[in-house]
């Protein structure tokens, strides 16, 4: 929760540019094993994916799949790499918690229009929100309050 309210201030303050483009399922799936691993070859990401029972859809890409997905993300600036010869290691230079902010503030600003009351609004109607993450939302806020004042 304590991202939700990052990334309002993130989305205020961050001017639209080339780097707020928010990831395909399929590079979402290797930023995650990038972010785990901190540092991977292709071969490696490829060793830690995650396996999707009886889901043809998901199941492992081919490794050409994945070298240009993260090459794409390469030029997205959501990677570097380090040479060895022939091969890479790539390394994220995109934090996870970067990319929810950016991806909190896309889904703020295009779903809800920029309202934060209705994005809250539809969190808290959600039956499946636990008191104890409402108390700490609530925490949340006052903490916000705290700051700004």
């Amino acid at each position: 929760m304590l991202f939700l309210v990052k990334s309002i201030n993130y989305m205020r303050t961050k001017k639209k540019s080339k780097e707020n483009n928010l990831l395909t399922p399929l590079e979402l799936k290797v930023m995650n094993i990038l972010w785990v691993l901190k540092k991977a070859f292709v071969k490696e990401v490829l060793e830690h994916w995650p396996e999707e029972a009886g889901n043809e859809v998901d199941k492992k890409p081919a490794y050409n799949t994945v070298s240009t997905t993260i090459r794409i993300l390469e030029k997205k600036n959501y990677v570097k790499h380090e040479a060895f010869g022939r091969t890479h290691q790539y390394m994220p230079i995109v934090s996870k918690y970067e990319y929810q902010k950016r991806l909190m503030a896309n889904v703020l600003q295009n779903a809800f229009a920029g309202s934060v009351s209705s994005l809250v609004s539809a969190l808290v109607d959600d039956k499946e929100i636990s008191n104890d993450d409402l108390e700490g939302l609530q925490g949340l806020i006052d903490e916000h309050k705290k700051d700004t004042e």
